[in-house]
């Protein structure tokens, strides 16, 4: 008996260890699939990825598609795409008059700046670094025009110098400026009624303008087509001669008495010799 009771002790001890080894692989086999989740970085289309290691910026951005890293460095993604920044601006114009701008930026992230840009501002790059030039590009513009200009023919200037500024303050950090739009432009309620009444008083000169001149031209055919006519009263009265308007008097009545349908009474007349039609 106690011999198989020293047996009975040797099998689960065996048994024990077993289990540990079990458990063991199962647990070296989980972090062997962190490990490998770790070293797996995914970059989605339109973002590169900014690698940090333990707080610390390496510089190597990834591009978009999966990329095997170093399981202790992290991946954060930052988009490259076109993007767009609307800021409503009240600024004054160089009457100093309040002009209220509807503002859209149209930006991206250079890809090769990323990093960098990473590092210096972080990710609310647009908040702390793009919005507040935006702001400053659009006061330093409209200072330099009146607001009449601002509301008519200088949007477009308006537009590009803005465009000059931020570039200058962006480029440099990896942003790039692709184009501001003015999407509307609202001036004071008596200004802007002032402007629309000069405008619409410069419509009907305008429009008057034409309408003499098409009155002109319209009075000149006209001098024209009376010229005419009176050179071809003078030609056709100088082709006339009273021995030709008897011949063709003649050449009627011969006409007129040939016609069946014609029923004429003739009497000479003394005048001029031609034939009298008294009646049908």
């Amino acid at each position: 008996m106690a011999q198989y009771g020293f047996s009975s002790s040797k099998v689960i001890d065996v048994s024990g260890r077993s289990v540990l080894r079990g458990a063991g692989t199962v647990v070296g086999g989980v972090f062997l699939l962190i490990f490998l989740w770790a070293s797996v970085a995914y970059v989605p289309a339109g973002h590169v990825g900014i690698l940090t290691l333990f707080g610390r910026v390496t510089g190597d951005v990834l591009s978009e598609g999966t990329h095997l890293v170093n399981p202790f460095k992290v991946n954060s993604v930052m988009s490259v795409r076109t993007q767009e920044l609307k800021e409503s601006a009240s600024v004054p114009s160089n009457e100093g008059l309040i002009v209220t701008m509807d503002t859209s930026l149209l930006f991206h992230v250079n890809p090769g700046n990323a990093a960098e840009l990473y590092r210096s501002v972080g990710p609310r790059y647009m908040d702390v670094l793009v919005e507040p030039n935006l702001r400053s590009a659009i006061r330093e513009s409209t200072a330099s025009h009146s607001a009449n200009a601002l509301y008519s023919g200088e949007r477009e200037k308006v537009a590009q110098e803005i465009i000059t500024a931020l570039n200058q303050a962006l480029n440099k950090r990896g942003v790039i400026v692709e184009n501001v739009l003015l999407r509307d432009i609202q001036l004071p309620a008596a200004l802007k009624q002032s402007i629309e009444a000069k405008q619409q008083a410069e419509q009907e000169s305008l429009a008057m303008s034409f309408r003499l001149q098409k009155e002109k031209q319209e009075a000149d055919r006209k001098r024209i087509e009376a010229g005419g006519i009176r050179d071809f009263q003078q030609i056709v009265a100088q082709g006339i001669s009273p021995q030709l308007l008897e011949w063709k008097g003649i050449e009627a009545t011969e006409t007129l008495a040939k016609s069946p349908n014609t029923k004429v009474v003739v009497i000479g007349n003394p005048k001029n010799g031609l034939p009298l039609i008294l009646g049908q």
